[in-house]
């Protein structure tokens, strides 16, 4: 591809911005290159957030994501980028990404990074009987 990643990211308004609302995205398919070997690594990501103006079209979510097959980066970093890029195009009220590394050298590896508007306050949990 030869647009950077976050280039390809598509959005759409946000139906209901008026509302606190939770988005998961879960991509079970992930992959890229070990850094230090160039063999495959594969994760799975789970991508939580809140919208405020605009979401993430699924589509061009699954393309930027295979953009990532031949590229090699240590997880932490891959992690990061990736958040950053959508946080770049989104500018959600929150964002979580949670990446599940499959095992390599008999370690399994999780990263999570998170973001949050300096201006957004989670609602309290709702309890119910």
């Amino acid at each position: 591809m030869t647009a950077h990643p976050a280039e390809i990211l598509e959005t759409f308004d946000n139906p209901a911005p008026e509302n606190d609302y939770t988005i998961r995205i879960s991509v079970p398919e992930f992959t890229c290159l070990c850094p230090k070997t160039g063999q495959p690594d594969f994760a799975e990501l789970e991508i939580t957030y809140v919208p405020d103006r605009l979401c993430v079209e699924l589509k061009a979510l699954k393309l930027y994501m295979v953009s990532y097959r031949d590229k090699g980066a240590f997880h932490e970093a891959i992690t990061n980028t990736i958040l950053a890029d959508l946080v770049h195009v989104l500018q959600p009220r929150f964002m979580r990404l949670a990446a599940h590394f499959n095992v390599r050298g008999g370690i399994y590896t999780t990263v999570t990074a998170e973001h949050r508007q300096s201006s957004w306050q989670s609602p309290s949990a709702v309890e119910l009987p």
